[in-house]
């Protein structure tokens, strides 16, 4: 017997596969080119019609959200599979700030303005996944310490802050082999038996949650922000 899909089911997948490529597209040139890059040169490497992306994304801001709001699910699904998967926190930990340099998390996030980025972290559902975050992040930190595998001086905000590496290499040299040992380089001071004391203080879940949390436009004096 032929089966039959329902009605409306391919066109819905069809539209969630160009918007993944779209997004996809868009977070690729966004780094090799800036935030400048024409729209259509997105849809081309989408491999869609420019009319395509203008439905699924009216303007450059509702790109940038969406390239945002992905950037971050992914980042959300890297630290809670990391947990799950890998036999302690430590490991977990190490194999969250490859991955975290391996996307280049911090090159995009330095490529948005303060007052876009303050735009794009705006939304309830993002709140949720930046929480689920620093939940993650929190525990691989105070499990690696307690499992004595990390070290003591080290807080939840320093994570989030090699989190977003962004390495420069000259073009003569192999980026990703350049970033990876950078990382292990990293990971080697991360450990409790590193040596030297680090300097200033750790910064804490508080600090985190302080440079994550969204400030209310009326609170700044500044404009009032549509929600996304």
């Amino acid at each position: 017997m032929e089966s039959h899909r329902p009605a409306g089911t391919e066109l819905r997948a069809d539209a969630r596969r160009n918007r993944d490529l779209i997004v996809a597209a868009a977070q690729k040139l966004f780094l090799e080119q800036g935030l400048d890059v024409p729209l259509e040169e997105v849809a081309r490497r989408a491999g869609v019609g420019v009319g395509t992306l203008y439905r699924r994304f009216p303007d450059r801001d509702a790109l940038l959200r969406a390239v945002s709001e992905e950037g971050l699910r992914r980042l959300m699904d890297l630290a809670e599979t990391a947990l799950r998967e890998e036999p302690d926190a430590w490991h977990a930990l190490c194999r969250f700030l490859r991955a975290s340099v391996e996307i280049r998390l911090g090159a995009l996030s330095a490529k948005l303005e303060p007052h876009l980025h303050q735009r794009l972290r705006a939304g309830a559902d993002l709140h949720e996944m930046r929480q689920r975050v620093i939940a993650a992040v929190l525990r691989m930190t105070e499990r690696a310490q307690a499992d004595g595998t990390l070290r003591g001086d080290i807080g939840p905000g320093d994570i989030a802050l090699l989190m977003t590496l962004n390495v420069y290499t000259p073009p003569s040299m192999p980026g990703e082999q350049a970033m990876a040992r950078v990382v292990e380089i990293m990971l080697s001071g991360l450990r409790a038996d590193s040596g030297r004391a680090l300097p200033g203080a750790p910064l804490t879940g508080d600090d985190l949650r302080r440079y994550t949390a969204v400030e209310h436009p009326s609170d700044a004096g500044d404009e009032r922000l549509p929600d996304p």
